[in-house]
C-alpha cells in the first residue's frame, strides 16, 4: 500500500522505517527538512506540504498523522478534509483526547472522509518491537488499512476497539494505569535505595523481579537497564513531565464517577515533583507550630 505520513518525531519516524521495511510506500512530510531526509534515505519519498502528499498518492488516499494533541492535529485534520475526497481514510495515530477525535471524525463524514483513531503505544523501541496499536473508526476503512497496521504491530499487536474515538479513549486508560505502575515502582525503589542497612543493590533486583516474579514487565525491563549504571540518579532531575493523558484519565473517571485513586495520585505526584520548593509544606508546618508549639526547620 501507499501512503500519506505527516509527523516525523521520535515515533513518526520508526513507524515509515517499519512501513517501508515491509514493502509498502510512503509519501513523507514533517516541518523539519532533515527529518524528511532521514526517512527518504530507507525509500520514504518526501513532499514539500500538504498538497504535495496528496499529488503523489494514489485515487483512494490514506494519510497518517502523528502529530502532537491539540491545535496541530485539528488544524491538519482541516485541511486535509477540505482537500481529500469521499472515501479517503485519515488516520490519527497520536495522543489525542478521544473527543476531539470524536468530532473531528463527524467534521470528516459530513464530506463522506473516514477517520480512524489508532492509540499507539511502543515508544522509541516500536521499531524493532513493533507498535501496540487500539483502532477506533469505521469498520470498512480499518479493513482497508489493515495491512499497514500487520506492518507496524507485533503478532497480534492491534485490535479493532469500536466507533470514533474508542481507540483514543482506550490508549488514554492505557496511559493512565501506567501512570499508575511507574509510581508504584518508584516508590518501591525508593524505600529499597534509602535502606542503607542492606546497601540493596536496585540492578540484581530488577533482574531477579523479571524472571518470573509476578511484577515482571517491560518496564522492569528498563528499570534493569536504568540501573545497570549509576544507581544514585545523580545526573538526572527530579522532575517528571505528563503527555496530559493522565489528566484526561482522572478528568473522565470522575465524569463516569469511577473512583481511581491510584492514577490519580500518580498524577499528583508527577506536578508535586515541578515544585522548586513547596509552599504548601510551609504553610503545614507553620500551622503545627501554632497549634502544637512544633518545631519549625529553619531553611
Amino acid at each position: 500500500m501507499k501512503l500519506g505520513f505527516v509527523g516525523l518525531g521520535k515515533m513518526g519516524h520508526n513507524m515509515v522505517r517499519r512501513i517501508l521495511d515491509d514493502g509498502h510506500e510512503v509519501v513523507a512530510y514533517d516541518l523539519n527538512e532533515e527529518a524528511i531526509n532521514s526517512v527518504k534515505e530507507y525509500g520514504a519519498d518526501g513532499a514539500e506540504d500538504f498538497k504535495d502528499i496528496l499529488s503523489q498518492l494514489p485515487e483512494r488516499k490514506i494519510v497518517w498523522l502523528m502529530l502532537p494533541s491539540g491545535k496541530i492535529t485539528s488544524e491538519a485534520v482541516d485541511v486535509f478534509i477540505d482537500k481529500l475526497n469521499e472515501g479517503d481514510i485519515i488516520i490519527d495515530g497520536g495522543n489525542s483526547f478521544y473527543k476531539d477525535s470524536v468530532s473531528r471524525s463527524q467534521k470528516a463524514s459530513k464530506k463522506g472522509i473516514m477517520m480512524l483513531d489508532v492509540g499507539t503505544s511502543g515508544g522509541i523501541w516500536g521499531f524493532k518491537e513493533g507498535f501496540c496499536m487500539m483502532i477506533g473508526g469505521d469498520q470498512s476503512a480499518f479493513e482497508y488499512v489493515e495491512p499497514i497496521l500487520q506492518t507496524l504491530a507485533p503478532i497480534d499487536g492491534y485490535q479493532y476497539m469500536g466507533t470514533n474515538g474508542s481507540g483514543h479513549y482506550v490508549k488514554m486508560v492505557h496511559n493512565g494505569i501506567e501512570y499508575g505502575m511507574m509510581q508504584a515502582y518508584a516508590e518501591g525503589f525508593e524505600m529499597m535505595k534509602t535502606k542503607a542497612d542492606f546497601d540493596l543493590d536496585l540492578h540484581k533486583i530488577c533482574k531477579v523481579w523479571n524472571r518470573g516474579s509476578v511484577v515482571r514487565s517491560w518496564l522492569l525491563e528498563l528499570s534493569e537497564d536504568i540501573f545497570d549504571g549509576n544507581q544514585s540518579l545523580s545526573d538526572v532531575a527530579d522532575f517528571v513531565e505528563d503527555s496530559g493523558e493522565g489528566r484526561w484519565t482522572v478528568a473522565e473517571a470522575i465524569e463516569e464517577n469511577v473512583p481511581a485513586p491510584v492514577i490519580t495520585l500518580s498524577l499528583l505526584e508527577r506536578i508535586r515533583s515541578r515544585q522548586e520548593e513547596s509552599y504548601k509544606a510551609k504553610y503545614l508546618a507553620s500551622l503545627r507550630n501554632a497549634f502544637g508549639g512544633h518545631n519549625i526547620k529553619e531553611k
